[in-house]
């Protein structure tokens, strides 16, 4: 049975830093495409970041490129996401997710995500 666990999230202030960890069972990471999407309060869930399976390349939606790094250690089967300089528009449950989807138009569609885990609330104050 394959399991993603999310950990990490928290309240802080505007300007700080989070490290989101996402960790897998029943999947072998490496070769998945593994992401992070994020949901506020009354809007769609959004793609966040994402690895690409075999390759590694990552991605990052436009609002968080140079201050969230996604990374992922394939021997503890575990996806990060170190999140810098916070922003209140940044507060969201985020889920880490597992699929194929191999550019930047797929990793959108949710459709394309097979595992899910269940989410971390992150919270940024003003």
């Amino acid at each position: 049975q394959v399991q993603l666990v999310e950990s990490g999230g928290g309240l802080v202030q505007a300007g700080a830093s989070l490290r989101l960890s996402c960790a897998a069972s029943g999947l072998t990471f490496s070769s998945y495409t593994t992401g992070w999407f994020r949901q506020a309060p009354g809007k769609e869930r959004e793609f966040v970041a994402a690895i690409r399976r075999s390759v590694g390349i990552t991605y990052y939606t436009d609002s968080v490129t140079g201050r969230f790094t996604i990374s992922r250690d394939n021997a503890k089967n575990t996806m990060y996401l170190q999140m810098n300089s916070l922003r209140p528009e940044d507060t969201a449950v985020y889920y880490c997710a597992a699929g194929a989807p191999i550019t930047i138009p797929t990793m959108k569609l949710l459709r394309n995500w097979d595992y899910w885990g269940q989410g971390t609330q992150v919270t940024v104050s003003a």
